[in-house]
């Protein structure tokens, strides 16, 4: 199970979603969190929306299906990391996971690529100009709160996880900062847990520079047997 970001949707995990598909035998699924999606409608959605709607697709897959691996995105890793605290999930992937988010110095990189772009004339080609314009155009702050208050839930929690655990970092994100990956590398409690980092890589990572190395690692750490 691939479970995308805040605000976000299955396109933020669908080339590995797809990746995997192509390269497996598995049932891969990518579920719509509440208000969420091509069309956000978050007004009135809680944390406990979309955690709960994660929940129930993963019992779903238990199931239907003798191993579950579940993969996480932003703040789609935090909900895959409270899943596997609680359910039998043999493996765990988390992308660009949010324990910590808004990284200033890669978000001056970016602001300072958009007022380049402006002065040029281009700014509306560019691509993230026009998520993050979208993003807070659709994005109600009763939203965002509830973000912030799974954020809060969840990190203290990640001590008790323990299973296998591949951690995979973009080291260009302005979102979620690269002390996020650290963190949750040294907080997992898990004997066998790798961490990857992406040097061209910015939120993204699915869609970034590095994304056919990480689709490669993503679905080595899937496919080893010794963890």
């Amino acid at each position: 199970m691939c479970i995308h970001g805040f605000t976000g949707g299955p396109y933020e995990v669908e080339p590995l979603a797809n990746f995997l598909r192509e390269a497996t035998d598995w049932h891969v699924v990518t579920p719509t969190l509440p208000g969420h999606g091509e069309q956000l409608s978050l007004e009135g959605k809680t944390h406990k929306d979309w955690i709960r709607h994660a929940e129930e697709e993963l019992q779903t897959l238990l199931k239907s299906c003798d191993e579950v691996y579940v993969v996480g995105f932003s703040m789609g890793g935090l909900i895959a990391a409270y899943l596997s605290i609680k359910y039998p999930v043999k493996k765990l992937v988390l992308l660009s996971a949010a324990a910590y988010y808004i990284n200033p110095k890669q978000l001056m990189v970016d602001i300072t690529d958009m007022v380049k772009d402006t002065f040029q004339g281009n700014l509306l080609k560019n691509e993230l100009f026009l998520r993050y314009k979208r993003k807070i155009n659709e994005t109600p702050m009763s939203a965002t709160l509830h973000f912030r208050a799974l954020v809060r839930m969840i990190r203290p929690l990640l001590g008790e996880v323990k299973i296998p655990t591949l951690i995979v970092q973009g080291e260009c994100d302005g979102i979620v900062p690269v002390k996020s990956a650290t963190y949750l590398y040294q907080t997992i409690n898990s004997t066998k847990k790798e961490l990857c980092m992406l040097p061209q890589s910015k939120h993204h990572v699915c869609h970034g520079e590095d994304k056919e190395y990480l689709l490669e690692q993503v679905h080595l750490f899937l496919q080893k047997k010794d963890l």
